[in-house]
């Protein structure tokens, strides 16, 4: 016979939900709203004594066995394994606030980041510190920087950059661009910085004294900016690749010289951070589909808010008429005929631009002349820029919407800033307070 538990109250709970769910009775309805059951039978009452010593230890009043949408006999249902959604490769990019920003900027770049916001954790910033690097112009630079800088991040937003989803921010905002580039610098060989393509064709064509020291060391700068915030994908025109390559090759000299070994390891366990190196190096992502428009007015060269002919480059937010003004004063050539062909440098740049701003819903061109064509390609353009400019004015507009958006984007920025810096630091062995 077997022993009688000791907590008969809860024995007797546990008959009575045996026999409650053994007959599917509710616990809510009166037993006299359904035909008497059978009366229990010793062994029924045996078999419960026996399974209630054996499980008294585990039964508690949140026990699954009390709830009556589960049988007593059913097991305990092990939760799902929560599957871990593997965080966002990092993105970064942005444009100098070097007077307006022009179509090649926004068809080569801006016009890409709104897709890219869905597949990676973006960062766009105003680049004002890049802006200083051309000395000879520098005075006029900055007459019209701070507008300049308010216009470019306007266009981020108009262009479709949200930012409830990527960081919006200028570069002077976050201090430790400056710094880290500081401290790269002291790290980078000298004639790495020499051999960089544009130092090497502006000191050739450049008169004594208008070559500033910016120019030399800006790809440390740009270094900087890309390593600050971990970015693994950096989208860049072709004619920028060699920088970008320069920034992998600084990542990986820090690394080798400050980031290796015991030291290094010790260093890290002392401040708490991770032994792994400091920086990752990025990987390129070459803009397709209009990365390099073209001038105007030299189907040679890039399209550049540097050139002086202010006819060589439409304005994202040049006017209609203006619009038709430069495009109708663009070089061409005699050649008849509207067609892509590697002789023909302006052609080739009309119909890029052509192709882009229709969307492929242009008409067929080939069989027209310059001046048949020109006005087309005007249309394309105006309707292509017109929601763009119109949600520019928008946001413009919105009094002190501007200003909040670029102070979060700010201190969101600093914060993984300055945790890249003190890991720099610790690495090169500074006294950190």
């Amino acid at each position: 016979m077997l022993p009688l538990p000791c907590n008969l109250p809860l024995l007797l709970s546990l008959l009575l939900c045996v026999y409650t769910f053994s007959f599917n009775v509710p616990f809510n309805v009166p037993f006299n709203a359904y035909p008497p059951p059978p009366t229990l039978t010793g062994s029924m009452i045996s078999t419960a004594c026996s399974r209630y010593c054996l499980q008294s230890s585990k039964i508690t009043r949140t026990s699954k066995l009390f709830s009556s949408s589960t049988p007593a006999t059913s097991p305990a249902t092990s939760p799902a394994t929560p599957t871990k959604t593997p965080p966002k490769k990092r993105v970064l990019s942005g444009v100098q606030p070097t007077g307006s920003l022009h179509l090649g900027n926004y068809l080569g770049s801006i016009s890409q980041w709104p897709k890219m916001q869905e597949e990676y954790d973006c960062s766009f910033c105003v680049v004002d510190l890049h802006s200083l690097t051309n000395m000879p112009k520098n005075t006029e630079v900055t007459k019209s920087l701070k507008e300049n800088t308010l216009t470019a991040a306007a266009i981020y937003i108009a262009s479709g950059v949200d930012p409830s989803t990527s960081n919006i921010f200028v570069q002077s905002h976050v201090k430790q661009h400056a710094e880290l580039s500081w401290l790269l610098s002291c790290s980078l060989p000298l004639n790495w910085l020499e051999r960089m393509i544009q130092y090497k064709d502006k000191t050739a064509t450049a008169k004594e004294g208008e070559v500033g020291t910016g120019l030399l060391t800006y790809p440390a700068l740009m270094a900087a900016d890309i390593l600050l915030y971990g970015a693994e994908v950096v989208p860049v025109g072709e004619d920028q690749r060699q920088h970008l390559e320069l920034t992998r090759d600084v990542a990986r000299r820090f690394n080798d010289l400050y980031c290796k070994g015991g030291p290094w390891k010790k260093k890290a366990k002392e401040y708490g951070v991770p032994s792994y190196p400091v920086f990752r190096e990025p990987a390129a992502q070459i803009v397709k589909g209009g990365a390099r428009i073209m001038s105007l007015s030299d189907g040679r060269n890039k399209m550049s808010k540097s050139d002086p002919n202010p006819n060589s480059c439409i304005n994202i937010l040049d006017s209609p008429d203006v619009i038709v003004q430069k495009i109708k004063a663009a070089k061409t050539d005699d050649i008849v005929g509207i067609f892509e062909d590697t002789s023909r440098p302006e052609a080739n740049n009309l119909m890029s631009i052509y192709d882009i701003t229709s969307q492929g819903d242009g008409e067929d061109v080939s069989g027209m002349s310059w001046g048949e064509f020109k006005p087309i390609l005007a249309t394309s353009v105006v309707e292509y820029l017109k929601p763009l400019q119109k949600r520019y004015e928008e946001v413009r507009n919105e009094e002190g919407y501007l200003e909040g958006v670029l102070k979060e984007g700010k201190e969101n920025a600093s914060v993984i800033a300055e945790e890249t810096v003190r890991k720099v630091k610790i690495g090169m062995g500074f006294y950190l307070d």
